[in-house]
């Protein structure tokens, strides 16, 4: 067995001590990170079609996961209303330890299939921020900022340096996502690539009317509802249910989609860090609560006073 089976081996020995999972994948810095030798916390993210009986199972096999309070006071129908009516649908733990890209190792729900409609929206929401004329690790850094667009967390939590962290770290798994969507958007004359000297590619992309309003019509249809209410019309929806496009919205300039577009996102990651960061501290419990923002304040201060 090579080094990356029996990596792959213990990551999923983490689903023996747990109930059976519908999703899993894992993510986080050191996956990918060059540095072999530096440890840090791998994140998992579970699915499960019936949350509330997956609670109540794992209750019974790790009570611990839980804070205290929520064991005694409702225990899994509470832990689910809260993630459900306060947080966004995410039970979130920081300290189920399990020391070990992301990693797909159960994909009962084809989410893969899904995830390709949201790395195509990604890439075109990152093209409609940039110029006209910007480099392969550009589009990536603006791509992965988008998650962190808004977010709370960014205030005081985060390592300023994270994006640009993550992108130097996984460079080469950004190109092995990204590239279908990249060929397909050089294939449509939305992009043309040039070599540089250190072989990464210098892009420049089409930035008339005809193909802003191509990418805004892959951007998700919440996002689109919210583009076109900033501008002063209700939701757009045609007969068959789907928000408009970007023609239906009526954007005049790509500069005003864009801006409208930012707006909007920055609206729905800030809504949700905000409600997750609430749920959060109350899943977890005081004591975990306070350990995992702290670790995160630190790492965020020592990344401000280096520059």
């Amino acid at each position: 067995m090579d080094n990356k089976d029996t990596a792959h081996s213990h990551l999923l020995s983490f689903l023996n001590a747990i109930p059976p999972v519908d999703f899993c994948c894992v993510y986080g810095s050191t996956l990918h990170s060059t540095d072999s030798g530096k440890s840090t916390m791998v994140d998992y993210i579970l699915g499960v079609s019936d949350p509330l009986q997956w609670h109540s199972e794992n209750l019974k096999m790790n009570a611990d996961h839980y804070a205290s309070w929520m064991v005694l006071l409702g225990g899994a129908k509470l832990i689910t209303n809260v993630a459900d009516k306060l947080g966004v649908g995410v039970h979130f733990n920081p300290y189920v330890t399990w020391n070990n890209k992301v990693n797909m190792l159960v994909d009962n729900l084809d989410i893969e299939t899904i995830n390709s409609v949201n790395l195509r929206a990604a890439v075109s929401a990152a093209l409609l921020l940039l110029p006209p004329k910007f480099t392969e690790e550009d589009l990536y850094a603006k791509i992965c900022s988008l998650s962190y667009m808004g977010d709370v967390r960014m205030l005081f939590a985060e390592d300023r340096s994270k994006v640009k962290k993550i992108v130097q770290g996984q460079f080469d798994l950004f190109q092995s996502m990204y590239k279908p969507f990249l060929e397909e958007y050089e294939g449509k004359d939305f992009l043309r690539f040039s070599s540089s000297k250190n072989q990464l590619a210098n892009i420049s992309q089409d930035c008339g009317l005809p193909v802003t309003h191509s990418h805004i019509s892959f951007l998700p249809p919440t996002v689109r509802s919210q583009m076109g209410m900033k501008i002063g019309k209700k939701k757009v929806i045609s007969e068959s249910g789907k928000v408009g496009n970007g023609n239906e919205l009526g954007f005049g300039s790509r500069e005003e989609a864009a801006k409208c577009m930012q707006k909007a996102l920055r609206r729905t990651v800030m809504v949700s860090s905000a409600r997750q960061a609430v749920s959060g501290v109350l899943t977890v419990g005081g004591v975990k609560a306070a350990r995992y923002l702290t670790s995160k304040m630190c790492k965020a201060w020592r990344s401000w006073t280096r520059t």
